[in-house]
C-alpha cells in the first residue's frame, strides 16, 4: 500500500510526497486520518476535515484561513484546534484523504495474463477519471507537486511486473520504474492539460476513449511481446 506525507519548505510551498511504508492498514481518511498517531475522527472533527477540503481546493493553500474553515464547519475555532494544531496540519489531512480515496481507485486493477491491453486501457480511463474529476483538478490546482502521478507509476509499475514476467511485455534496458512513469504521463498529459487550460470544455467520453485508446496502442507497439 502507499500513502502519502506532506512537507511545507520556508516559504509555504508544498510537497506532497508518496511513500510505500513497511507496513499501514487501508483506511478511508474521511473516517480516520493520521495526525500524531491513528486516531478516529469524531463527528465534529470529521466535519471540520469535509470543511477543510472545500475550502482548500476552493481557494488554494494561501488564501484558506482556518476562520474560514471554521465558518464553513460550523464550529467554534477551539474546536478546529482541538482536532488540528493549525492550518498545515489541516491540509495534510485532506491531503491524506485525497491520496487514500485515488490510490483505492487504482488498487483493485489487477493484471491478468493474455489481458494486458484490456487492462491498461480501464487503469487509464481510471485514472483520467480522477484527474479530470473536479476535485482532482482543483488540487493540482492547489499543490505544488502533487503525489497522484507517483502514487499511480509505482501501482502501474506492480501491474507492468507481472506482465513482464510472463513474457507480454519486453521493456529491455529500460527500468519498470521508468516505464511505469512514461505510461503515467503519456495518459494523463494532453487531456489534464486541455482541461487546465479550459475549464470550460472538458474532454468529451469520446475524447478520452480515443486518447487511451491511442496511448495503449502506442505503449504496446513499444514495448508488447508479439504485438508491436
Amino acid at each position: 500500500d502507499l500513502h502519502c506525507t506532506v512537507q511545507f519548505d520556508t516559504v509555504s510551498r508544498i510537497y506532497i510526497i508518496a511513500k510505500r511504508p513497511i507496513q499501514m492498514q487501508q483506511r478511508n481518511l474521511t473516517e480516520h486520518v493520521s495526525l500524531s498517531g491513528e486516531t478516529e475522527l469524531s463527528g465534529k472533527a470529521l466535519k471540520v476535515l469535509q470543511a477543510a477540503r472545500k475550502v482548500f481546493l476552493t481557494h488554494g493553500f494561501s488564501a484558506a484561513t482556518t476562520d474560514m474553515i471554521q465558518r464553513e464547519a460550523g464550529v467554534s475555532k477551539s474546536t478546529v484546534y482541538a482536532h488540528f494544531t493549525n492550518k498545515e496540519a489541516l491540509f495534510t489531512a485532506v491531503i491524506k484523504s485525497e491520496c487514500t480515496a485515488f490510490t483505492r481507485a487504482l488498487h483493485n486493477i489487477r493484471f491478468q495474463p493474455g489481458r494486458l491491453k484490456e487492462t491498461l486501457g480501464i487503469l487509464a480511463r481510471t485514472y483520467l477519471d480522477v484527474v479530470l474529476s473536479p476535485s482532482g483538478l482543483a488540487l493540482y490546482r492547489v499543490a505544488f507537486s502533487l503525489a497522484g502521478p507517483q502514487v499511480s507509476a509505482r501501482l502501474v509499475a506492480d501491474l507492468l511486473a507481472g506482465a513482464s514476467q510472463s513474457g507480454e511485455v519486453n521493456f529491455g534496458d529500460t527500468s519498470l520504474e521508468a516505464v511505469a512513469c512514461m505510461f503515467v504521463n503519456l495518459v494523463r498529459s494532453e487531456l489534464q492539460l486541455q482541461y487546465l487550460t479550459y475549464p470550460d470544455s472538458p474532454p468529451s467520453a469520446a475524447q478520452i476513449d480515443t486518447w487511451v485508446t491511442n496511448v495503449v496502442t502506442l505503449f504496446m507497439r513499444a514495448y508488447g511481446g508479439g504485438d508491436k
